[in-house]
């Protein structure tokens, strides 16, 4: 008898050109990944009938959506098009200049179908209807680049069998990035004393169900939000101070690839919503600082990502 093994677990995502709907002949691309959470949820519904034996007659489903995280490595290329998706944006080619893309946070909504293939056990899981709602990356010492996306969406489909006329892209195989490469500019200045970035972007989706259905009809979107914490080594009250001083400020980090191709996360507009140089023992003092991005004029976006290659 053969259980499932994650070693031999892998994903696959195909763009719907309707919500909720997969492709009739969809190509699939690899959905690169360390774990996920991706599932089925369910509402319960149990009778508050009451009777003299004190026993609960009726228990039924309600409401099912999808939702969860797919967590990965950041790697080149290999995630533009949830980057795309959890931005609502589109990548603009040769913006600013010829062989640099650049994208934006925008309005534009996509969805996909999610396929999960359990291969030592030929079975599939396929999640349709499958929005983009947050993104985290997350960039530490002595460590590779990680991330999370998490997704809602509509409902679920499990098979033994391939869809018919299905077709899988390879794994490009770039390494991902490192926390070794690369720089991080505060306010247009080099710094050495980051010791961690992380950078959120949170979407506010939320299904909306309607009587007739067990599914949701579509999502409600909020608004584009940008969040952070930049911890750096306490070496003088400066940041403090802008903390203190509400001063806007500007944070890039770039992010250079195992062959030389450059990803840059650009914050704008910036502020401090907290700073402390907490202490818990003889070692260094850090002081925390939490993030919160908003719409910038010039760039007409509270983040803006360009991508480079060698």
């Amino acid at each position: 008898m053969a259980f499932a093994s994650g070693s031999n677990h892998s994903m696959a995502y195909v763009a719907e050109s309707t919500y909720g709907v997969t492709p009739s002949t969809p190509s699939f691309k690899p959905f690169r990944h360390t774990g996920t959470t991706l599932a089925l949820s369910k509402e319960t519904l149990q009778s508050e009938e009451l009777r003299d034996d004190r026993q609960i007659a009726c228990f039924r489903h309600g409401n099912k959506q999808i939702g969860g995280d797919v967590s990965s490595e950041l790697c080149y290329t290999d995630f533009d098009d949830m980057l795309e998706a959890v931005l609502c944006g589109t990548w603009a080619v040769d913006t600013p200049s010829a062989g640099t893309d650049t994208l934006t946070a925008g309005t534009t909504r996509r969805s996909f179908t999610i396929e999960r293939n359990f291969a030592d056990i030929g079975e599939r899981i396929r999640y349709t209807g499958c929005e983009a709602n947050t993104f985290n990356v997350s960039v530490a010492p002595n460590a590779i680049v990680t991330t999370t996306f998490g997704f809602v969406g509509k409902d679920q489909d499990a098979d033994n069998s391939m869809i018919a006329g299905a077709t899988y892209a390879n794994t490009q195989g770039g390494c991902p990035f490192d926390s070794f490469s690369g720089t991080i500019l505060l306010d247009g200045v080099p710094t050495g004393i980051v010791t961690q970035i992380d950078v959120s972007l949170e979407n506010g989706i939320e299904p909306s169900f309607v009587v007739g259905s067990p599914t949701t009809a579509g999502n409600t979107i909020g608004r584009s939000n940008v969040t952070g914490t930049l911890t750096t080594y306490f070496e003088s009250v400066a940041l403090l101070n802008k903390f203190v001083n509400e001063e806007a400020v500007t944070v890039q980090f770039s992010l250079v690839s195992e062959a030389g191709d450059t990803l840059t996360f650009d914050l704008p507009n910036v502020k401090f919503g907290s700073g402390q140089p907490d202490v818990s023992g003889d070692g260094s003092v850090t002081i925390a600082l939490d993030m919160q991005a908003l719409y910038d004029n010039g760039a007409q976006s509270n983040i803006v990502i360009t991508r480079t290659p060698a």
